[in-house]
């Protein structure tokens, strides 16, 4: 796999469709890229007419087929690189049985760098087929095969958030480190990674989760992210045994939220995973913060934690994005996620009939995929959305490719009520086909930062 450098501009001409501030746009007309930042977007087509009000003496014209569109690259706000593995075992078990017997044991392999990098390659190759532009990276509890991960993503050129995971509470699986090693470690994984200078990736604070970090060790991590100007990811409310495994844990802590807080872990560059079983002050606090929220239904779905009511972390003013997690989920791909994320809220409307929990429609099931997510990382002044200024991370969809999944049936054209009445309409429909029936075999182009990803 290689990245494509293009020194012309790129005018894309053809069916766009994107979430801007006013909902789903959905239109005909043209997107020119240059030095990866997007330079215009409209309606309009004439490719000379274009070139001249720009300014433009070398482009490259990319014309779309009729039943092609162009939509921004899908964002996934949570998963494990070096459980990739893992994916598909062992979810019959609940959360912390299936850490214990499944993960911690795979992740110890990786102070191997030959086995992390192989992995790794296949992981960022994986996820980049999937359609997943931007990712953010737990990794393992080991510096050097943290930093393969964050270089591989780099090599790779996908956009990547790279954690390396933080853990001091000793286990039976003997898989920690002393806490001063960890905070050193920590923070040399941040200067080597900042030391890539990369345009793509960078590194972010990863304590694992309250119970594998005392806490001390939190605290100084929430000074390192200060330090370092570091975003934070970990995990938060996901299963009930474990909430109730932190309370014990912390009993001078009344919620799960507020041991983050007495650590100075929760900021407006906290991302934590789950939030299945926030208490109703959890999410006044987070709101409060400014932390988002990666909603993972595969993963609470498969090791049996809980439905996410992610309608009233929504409605709370929570911003929400969307992770895979693998392996505790049991798909790579964004898609998925955005189908079972509607699937989740559609169950819990059936369940209750509470408005709160209303199921979540595909239109914004996309946005939570490519804006909200964007939001919920804090890329969004770069990425999400086609907004003139931002930088070019998109997909080129080609719903009726060969071997698709999706059948054309250009019979429909025929029958007046099945038949869209304008193109916008006709876009959507094709938008909408994709999410629901789609995979990876309909994303013709990747591109990232301007970039065209080749296989």
């Amino acid at each position: 796999m290689a990245v494509a450098n293009v020194s012309a501009a790129a005018i894309f001409v053809g069916n766009i469709v994107h979430y801007c501030r006013e909902g789903l746009d959905a239109f005909s007309g043209s997107l020119v890229v240059e030095r990866g930042r997007i330079i215009s977007v409209g309606r309009t087509k004439n490719v000379e007419e274009i070139a001249q009000s720009l300014n433009l003496t070398k482009y490259v014209v990319s014309e779309l087929k009729p039943c092609q569109f162009i939509m921004p690259g899908l964002v996934d706000c949570h998963l494990h690189a070096p459980q990739f593995p893992n994916l598909g075992l062992g979810l019959d078990r609940p959360l912390l049985e299936w850490l214990t017997a499944y993960t911690f044991p795979l992740e110890k392999q990786y102070d191997d760098i030959t086995f992390a990098t192989n992995v790794y390659d296949t992981v960022v190759n994986r996820t980049l087929k999937n359609g997943t532009t931007t990712a953010c990276y737990f990794g393992s509890l080991h510096l050097e095969s943290s930093v393969v991960l964050a270089a591989v993503a780099e090599d790779r050129g996908q956009r990547a958030l790279v954690g390396k995971v933080s853990m001091d509470i000793p286990n039976d699986m003997d898989y920690f480190n002393k806490s001063e090693k960890e905070i050193d470690e920590t923070e040399n994984f941040i200067k080597l990674v900042r030391d890539m200078e990369s345009d793509l990736v960078e590194p972010i604070i990863t304590p694992r989760f309250a119970l594998s970090c005392c806490e001390s060790t939190m605290k100084k991590l929430g000074e390192l992210a200060k330090k370092y100007n570091c975003k934070i990811q970990s995990h938060i409310s996901e299963n009930i045994g474990e909430i109730n495994a932190v309370k014990e844990m912390f009993p001078e802590c009344k919620t799960y939220a507020e041991v983050y807080d007495r650590a100075g872990l929760l900021m407006d560059k906290t991302i934590m995973a789950h939030a299945v079983h926030l208490e109703d002050s959890e999410i006044k606090l987070l709101a409060k913060r400014g932390v988002s929220i990666a909603h993972c239904p595969a993963s609470n779905t498969r090791l049996m934690s809980g439905l996410c009511p992610v309608r009233k972390l929504i409605k709370n003013g929570l911003k929400v994005g969307l992770g895979t997690d693998v392996a505790g989920g049991d798909s790579t791909s964004i898609l998925d996620a955005i189908r079972r994320c509607m699937d989740v809220s559609s169950h819990l409307c059936l369940m209750d009939g509470n408005s709160e929990n209303s199921s979540v429609t595909w239109t914004e099931a996309f946005y939570l995929a490519t804006l909200g997510g964007a939001k919920a990382l804090s890329l969004d002044s770069k990425i999400g959305n086609f907004e003139v200024g931002k930088e070019f991370d998109a997909l080129i969809i080609d719903p009726y490719c060969q071997n698709s999944t999706i059948d054309n049936y250009h019979c429909l054209e025929e029958v007046p009520s099945l038949s869209p009445e304008s193109n916008e309409e006709k876009i959507k429909h094709l938008l909408q086909k994709f999410i629901y029936a789609g995979s990876d075999v309909n994303i013709s182009k990747i591109f990232i930062k301007g970039r065209e990803i080749l296989f």
